[in-house]
């Protein structure tokens, strides 16, 4: 296999795993090029057209497959809304019906609970396929699971709307306690998503967490969200105790999963 094959099979493999139909985007693109001595910048404009075409395609067909994409842009009255348009691009912003209500509802709570709240939303779901992985989550793979960011205020204390700490939201960790509850510590798995990250924090934003929203999205989540279908919500045990918010669905991961105190995991049943 001579090495223009690798870096296309290692391009289509990366490009799956970060937006579903990304891969084959580019499989197509070089079919339809095998025969021409085409410049990379000839390559690159197809496969962005092609791959435009192919996201404007997933969005209209998304329904059939059970799911309706997140808002990505901000229409004025949406309480809700992707953190960031790379969310879309990589068309990872897709849902069930119900989980959107529920993320919907969970938005206006929080604006008629603190005006002028913006909730936004990360990782969501592809748009198609129950079981396709969304890389790097575990459970991302059926529509009924999407992040929501967590709140921020600035260094006086005033919230920050629409503000997170990292440029995509993740990755930000709120760090524990000296008497906070740690289930994971002293593990050194070898197999884990479970990671600390340790040399990127320092170079984000230094926003304190907005506990009282923070808290009370936990609040609405395992309370009112219940008559929405929401089943589970992640995060990490030392923020649920630091937040003081206790239900039988605020749970905890898992030693192995990514972390949940940069982020709130909410899910939906079946």
């Amino acid at each position: 296999m001579t090495i223009r094959w690798l870096l296309t099979l290692a391009a289509v493999v990366l490009l799956t795993l970060l937006t579903q139909i990304g891969g084959a985007v580019w499989l197509v693109t070089s079919v339809l090029l095998r025969r021409r001595r085409a410049g990379v910048a000839v390559f690159l404009a197809l496969f962005l057209g092609l791959y435009a075409a192919g996201t404007a395609f997933s969005y209209a067909v998304a329904p059939i497959f059970g799911r309706v994409p997140l808002p990505c842009f901000d229409d004025g009255t949406s309480r809700l809304k992707m953190q960031s348009p790379l969310f879309c691009v990589l068309n990872r912003q897709y849902v069930v019906p119900e989980l959107k209500d529920a993320a919907t509802a969970l938005s206006r709570h929080m604006d008629q609970a603190f005006p002028g709240t913006t909730t936004l939303a990360l990782d969501a779901n592809f748009p198609f396929f129950d079981g396709f992985p969304l890389f790097p989550h575990l459970s991302h793979s059926d529509g009924r699971k999407f992040d929501v960011a967590f709140f921020y205020q600035d260094a006086k204390g005033s919230y920050k709307d629409r503000a997170t700490r990292s440029p995509i939201g993740y990755f930000a960790f709120e760090q524990p306690r000296a008497e906070s509850i740690l289930p994971c510590r002293d593990r050194e798995d070898l197999l884990t998503l479970r990671w600390d990250l340790d040399f990127l924090q320092s170079l984000w934003q230094p926003l304190p967490l907005e506990e009282g929203r923070t808290a009370e999205a936990l609040r609405w989540l395992s309370g009112e969200g219940s008559g929405f279908g929401i089943e589970k919500i992640f995060v990490e045990p030392h923020l649920a105790q630091r937040l003081g918010v206790e239900a039988e669905s605020i749970r905890f991961q898992g030693c192995r999963a990514a972390r949940h105190d940069d982020h709130i995991h909410m899910q939906v049943g079946k």
